[in-house]
């Protein structure tokens, strides 16, 4: 086969079909749970309809208005005839429900289609939950299935061609080595903890042979060593930055010998040569779920200030250092200053094309007999049905409900006492945290994703200058929405549904061990509100699917719509 029909293999019609049923079911799902569809019921069955077309369906509606479709039930009607599920044309059925302008639906329905290729790429590629759940840290990694739980599009990456997809989707796990620049140090910025330096930093990254070659292609002494996504520079830098690269202001080095392995968020890359090196985040001027995934020079100026204030504040805790609670600190970053291109637009995506952090590795901080995986590996079903979940309870030989309990003790009692004692939030979702593993057990966790995702609510808290724009404005009945819509409705939603129906905990009994963890620790009794405001992702992508959020004002680009029954509420203990 040659490679021109290679990139293409994995489109076959069985597959193609499995795709698309299941797409339909998580669309049926999500678009159901931000009342953008309104299924009514039909017999044993729900139904929807747009026009002359109809999908019949079976589902449990759960906890928090929560869809749990059965996708192999899925059948769809017009003009007397019940055609297979295709996603593209339910698109194009529901346009006007969804909201799907002309600007914004072609390109919606590209992202649908990436996403539908890359799930059918995964199908060829099976995994058992039971051969994930004691694979390595990397393996699971690339073991991911689903994507983010919530969104709908969220395989779009718009930008790579049908090679580089195998080339560098993280599904794809094949071993990427970074392109690095040198760029004169009086065209970018770097930035790091005290304790380090750029020529440190670099001694510790690449080999002593890696950066001999380096130096044999440029005088070194007034270079920042720069690394690059392999895409980024063959598609971007190369040519959007030609004139930079002719005056010398940028040098191409080669690659490093290091190989990576791209992680769920595309951008980002682990050593797999040395695993205990950073990981390293690039710039990639692709369009994934929403964004198009750059990095702003100007704000990774700041970000090694944000990771070292945050670290101080984590370790001097008493009460997150009790629960193992720990980060891993982007250590050091650089940006490059397109001039030309920020006077002609100070704000435009070409200012966010070429820049870099360096975050720390969580495998220096194991000790015996602690394993890594990403914490979405808990959402993760197999193609057989099995979740992993499941498989990590049976390891641990623990029942269900203390096993939940553990797990409530290391990732959510570091949320509460965060958000009480420090008005403190972070972006809590599956790939943001690595669960430490022993013997299936979650026995703390380590956040990451730090400079561009957490934020301070406190109007008054002091804070150093350099880390000043992390204090967001959130007006006081919105702040709950940290945990009850990042946590319970983005998280737990999803983790309380595959226990439910996989039989191996009932969902009042999941909410219930959520209810009297919260009580149990100094709370916002906003937290056992009735009901709580139904925050949506999919409209946001939906509205806007280039720019979903203005990152100045997250709470101003908020798509609030009805409500939602808290779920812990009917568990609130009298005091």
């Amino acid at each position: 086969m040659s490679a021109v029909t290679e990139v293409v293999s994995h489109l076959e019609p069985a597959r193609w079909a499995v795709a698309n049923r299941r797409l339909v079911r998580k669309a049926l799902a999500e678009f159901s749970h931000e009342r953008l569809l309104d299924p009514e019921p039909d017999g044993d069955r729900w139904v929807v309809r747009a026009g002359p077309v109809e999908y019949r369906f079976a589902a449990q509606r759960l906890a928090l208005d929560h869809w749990h479709v059965d996708a192999d039930s899925i059948t769809r009607h017009r003009d007397g005839v019940a055609p297979e599920p295709d996603a593209l044309d339910f698109f194009l059925e529901f346009r006007e429900q969804l909201g799907l302008t002309d600007e914004v639906l072609p390109v919606y329905l590209e992202e649908i289609t990436s996403t539908l290729a890359g799930t059918t790429f995964k199908l060829g590629r099976p995994v058992s939950s039971k051969e994930l759940a004691r694979a390595g840290f990397q393996d699971v990694e690339a073991g991911m299935t689903e994507g983010h739980p919530c969104f709908v599009a969220n395989n779009g990456r718009l930008g790579f061609d049908a090679a580089e997809y195998r080339a560098y989707a993280p599904e794809a796990a094949e071993p990427v080595r970074l392109v690095w620049l040198a760029v004169r140090r009086d065209r970018a910025t770097f930035s790091c903890s005290p304790d380090l330096d750029h020529d440190a930093l670099v001694a510790a990254e690449l080999d002593p042979a890696t950066l001999e070659r380096f130096a044999g292609v440029v005088d070194l002494g007034d270079r920042y060593l720069l690394p690059v996504h392999p895409w980024q520079w063959w598609n971007r830098i190369a040519v959007t930055f030609a004139a930079d690269v002719a005056r010398g202001d940028i040098v191409c080095l080669g690659e490093g010998d290091d190989a990576h392995r791209a992680q769920q968020s595309v951008r980002t890359f682990f050593n797999t040569s040395v695993p205990e090196r950073h990981y390293v985040k690039t710039a990639l001027s692709v369009l994934n779920m929403g964004f198009v995934r750059g990095l702003s020079a100007r704000y990774m100026e700041g970000t090694p200030a944000i990771n070292d204030w945050l670290h101080e504040l984590v370790t001097g805790d008493e009460v997150l250092a009790g629960l193992g609670f720990t980060i891993l600190r982007e250590r050091a970053a650089i940006g490059y200053h397109a001039t030309t291109y920020a006077a002609a637009s100070p704000s435009s995506p070409y200012t966010k094309m070429l820049a870099a952090l360096w975050r720390e590795s969580p495998v220096p901080g194991l000790a015996p007999g602690e394993r890594l995986a990403t914490m979405a590996s808990l959402l993760h079903v197999d193609d057989e049905g099995n979740a992993l979940v499941g498989e990590l309870i049976a390891e641990s030989g623990l029942a269900p409900a203390d096993w939940l309990a553990r797990y409530l003790d290391a990732y959510l009692a570091p949320l509460l006492h965060c958000l009480h004692a420090h008005r403190l939030v972070f972006m809590p979702h599956g790939e943001n945290l690595i669960l430490v593993l022993r013997d299936g057990v979650p026995t703390r966790v380590i956040m990451k994703d730090i400079g561009e995702e957490i934020a301070v609510m406190d109007p008054d808290v002091a804070l150093p200058p350099a880390v000043e724009r992390i204090r967001v404005e959130v007006p006081a009945h919105l702040q709950p929405l940290s945990i009850l819509t990042d946590v319970f409705d983005c998280v737990f939603r999803f983790l309380a549904a595959t226990m439910h129906t996989g039989g191996l905990l009932d969902q009042d009994e999941f909410w219930s061990a959520v209810a009297d963890h919260v009580a149990a620790r100094p709370h916002d009794p906003a937290l056992f509100a009735d009901r709580f405001a139904l925050s949506c992702l999919n409209r946001l992508q939906l509205r806007n699917n280039r720019q979903m959020v203005d990152l100045a004002d997250p709470a101003g680009s908020l798509a609030i719509v009805g409500e939602l029954d808290n779920p812990i509420a009917p568990h609130r203990r009298n005091p």
